[in-house]
């Protein structure tokens, strides 16, 4: 009997390790514990979080609000991947000094080079305050409700003790079930000290992108400033390097398949318990159209950037920005595909049903997966246009995303009056310089033709704008371009030059901003209001059914959906069978670099130093079996925000830098599946060849703790 025990422990561990998760490092429980050391951790929980001493969560800050970073020396040394750090990199460059093309190092600290604006951030504690925020809400509608959460988290926040230089921020989880509030610090003064040439740090660039195999050292450097008392200020010559309660020690072990890997960091987003209506949805109509708009316009983009070096630095980072989630999205729908995770989803809210009338639960819990039906039908036009506004006007067309900022500007001034709209214009008025730096109208105006005239027919037809009605689109874009003055900075400027009802009437002139506004008004008065009365609807059964499964326990174990707050993860290093006799290994090295080599070419150039170093199997320390290594890829369970998170071995010492996805396993934001999950992570070893044999920054080397665990044992 005790054998069959353990067998059945060691059945259920081994099956719920390889199930993904994103776990608030503050709520590990003993089963994630025991996961991990089955898995072949050797530290403790406390070891991972510890509100009061220091643990490696004291060496993840979240990086400029996106992205994630760690800690890797006693001066604040910050390390994070080369596409976070990649608008900072761009800001500091020209054309006479091309950081982009030909990297950046600052051989001393008084090279290093300060970025306004950057915030980077350290969680301190994190405490459960469920109880205080759901207090006398019970019974209140939806909407008055969620006022009332409102009001309690802004007394909460308020009150909860911390320190003058300390925030207080609250999240929810579980859809409203839980919330918890993070002691923050927020640091900012952060320095740019070194970033790799575009070749390495983006090698591969679009066309590798969300794929497998990859060679791509995704990193850049920066470091943490601080005020004399070792707390954030402002950016200031008197600053210090900010010292760290713990940095992470580096191994130059390696890893081998099967090893333990922990990844540490800040999850963007995830939807794991969507039901299948909403699945089917995302598949077939939401994901399509969002596809086909960021089609049109990297197409377009590219060729232009392929033609002109200086086109291709202003849209460098516009580029990648939108072919970061043009890929995902179809990765993301051949995975779901590929997993039949609509009829996944369906078998289990089948089980649900039947666990519902099993517990005598069905007048509470009875009628949620028909509500979803109706409600997701009922929200599917409404869903469609909102995504098309958004891909064309908020995001994808620079002409119409200026405007649509002068029509936010307009209305701000009929809802909340003079001051709020002369704040606001002189913010635009202002700041509108560095977004016109890196405009060209010839891009703009070719994406524009193309991505109206998608607007225009693709539409559900109740949402199609007056001036979008029985137009030619081709003349319409001649027509705007030729006469509007959204198209520079300084005809902005003249725009939001006089007093106010001059600059309204000046605005509402200009044939730019008059088809923004059809779009805008028709958006807001017919597609926004409808879904969100039927989305409100839609988030107050999503929390009643995530309370049913954590209620219910029809699922064995949950994690709460990633909302951009401090996860935990770990799986190890394993390769996978990506489709019939297509199986990936785990690990990549230098020598498929050079196979990919393409001279001249913007994805796939090579640097001749680097070529060198490769001919003469120069790695220095860093090399394994006469090889270079450059990336592995494992189980954890990661979506956007975990870009530059840490890979941690069993000890707590850093491994790798995780910055991807492979395209089989890109739909695990909804679905995970542990046969084709996998996350992508630049080796360490390969960060410490470019700084050290590539850069010769000896000075970034001798500031880092490099150990070798394996062979103290």
């Amino acid at each position: 009997m005790r054998f069959l025990k353990l067998f059945l422990l060691f059945v259920v561990v081994q099956v719920s390790a390889q199930q993904g998760g994103m776990w608030v490092p503050s709520l590990l429980s003993g089963m994630n514990e025991q996961e991990m050391k089955h898995l072949g951790m050797k530290m403790s929980a406390s070891d991972i979080y510890d509100a009061n001493k220091s643990s490696l969560k004291d060496a993840v800050p979240q990086f400029d609000g996106g992205c994630t970073s760690e800690v890797i020396s006693p001066k604040g040394l910050l390390l994070t991947n080369h596409h976070c750090g990649f608008d900072a990199i761009q800001s500091h460059s020209t054309v006479d000094h091309d950081y982009l093309t030909d990297g950046f190092w600052a051989y001393k600290m008084e090279d290093e080079l300060p970025n306004e604006g950057m915030v980077v951030t350290f969680v301190i504690k994190i405490e459960d305050v469920t109880a205080q925020v759901l207090a006398n809400t019970a019974d209140l509608p939806e909407a008055e409700k969620q006022k009332k959460i409102k009001e309690n988290i802004a007394a909460v926040s308020g009150s909860f003790p911390k320190e003058s230089w300390q925030e207080n921020s609250i999240r929810t989880f579980y859809e409203g079930n839980q919330y918890l509030l993070f002691v923050l610090e927020n640091f900012k003064d952060i320095r740019l000290v070194g970033a790799p040439p575009s070749s390495i740090g983006k090698f591969g660039s679009d066309t590798d992108n969300w794929v497998w195999p990859r060679h791509t050292g995704d990193f850049s450097l920066f470091r943490i400033y601080a005020d004399k008392n070792n707390h954030p200020a402002a950016y200031a010559k008197e600053n210090v390097p900010y010292v760290p309660k713990h940095f992470l020690p580096i191994s130059l072990d390696g890893v081998k398949e099967n090893d333990f890997n922990l990844v540490y960091g800040y999850p963007g987003r995830t939807t794991e318990y969507l039901p299948a209506v909403a699945v089917e949805q995302i598949v077939n109509t939401l994901n399509p159209a969002k596809i086909e708009v960021r089609d049109r316009a990297l197409k377009i983009e590219d060729g232009f950037m392929r033609k002109d070096n200086a086109i291709k630095i202003q849209y460098a980072s516009k580029y990648a920005s939108i072919a970061n989630y043009w890929k995902k999205w179809m990765g993301e729908s051949l995975g779901l595909k590929k997993s039949n995770a609509v009829n996944v989803k369906r078998a289990e809210e089948q089980r649900f049903n039947e666990e519902v009338a099993k517990k005598g639960k069905t007048a509470v819990y009875g009628s949620l997966i028909v509500d979803f039906e109706t409600n997701y039908k009922e929200i599917a036009p409404y869903a469609l246009a909102r995504d098309y506004f958004n891909e064309v006007v908020v995001r994808n067309t620079e002409l119409l995303s200026v405007g649509y900022k002068l029509y936010q500007l307009e209305q701000l001034y009929k809802t909340k009056g003079e001051q709020a709209f002369t704040e606001r214009k002189n913010v635009l008025y202002n700041g509108l310089g560095e977004f016109y730096k890196d405009y060209n109208k010839a891009v703009d105006e070719k994406v524009f033709g193309e991505l109206i005239d998608i607007y225009a027919r693709k539409v559900p037809a109740e949402f199609i704008p007056p001036a979008l009605t029985n137009v030619d689109t081709k003349k319409l874009t001649s027509d705007v371009y030729a006469a509007t003055q959204l198209t520079s900075y300084g005809e902005i400027q003249k725009l939001l030059t006089g007093d106010t009802q001059t600059i309204l009437n000046k605005i509402n002139n200009d044939k730019g901003y008059q088809l923004v506004k059809s779009m805008a008004d028709t958006y807001l008065n017919k597609v926004a209001p409808k879904y969100d009365e039927i989305n409100l609807r839609i988030t107050a059964l999503q929390r009643t059914y995530i309370k049913a499964l954590l209620e219910l326990k029809t699922k064995a174990r949950m994690f709460p959906d990633a909302n951009s707050t401090l996860r935990v993860t770990y799986g190890k290093v394993k390769g996978y069978k990506a489709k019939d006799a297509t199986i990936y290994e785990s690990r990549t090295y230098l020598d498929g670099v050079l196979e990919k080599y393409i001279p001249g070419d913007y994805e796939f150039d090579v640097s001749p130093k680097l070529i060198d170093l490769y001919n003469k199997k120069d790695y220095g320390p860093y090399g394994e079996g006469g090889k270079m290594p450059v990336c592995f890829i494992g189980t954890s369970h990661t979506t956007g925000g975990n870009s530059g998170s840490p890979a941690i071995d069993a000890k707590g010492n850093l491994i790798g830098l995780n910055f991807d996805r492979v395209w089989e396993g890109t739909m695990s934001d909804i679905y995970y599946d542990p046969a084709i999950c996998r996350n992508v992570m630049t080796d360490i070893r390969y960060v410490l060849f470019i700084i050290d044999k590539f850069a010769g920054a000896q000075n970034i080397i001798d500031e880092l703790k490099l150990v070798h665990p394996k062979k103290k044992r």
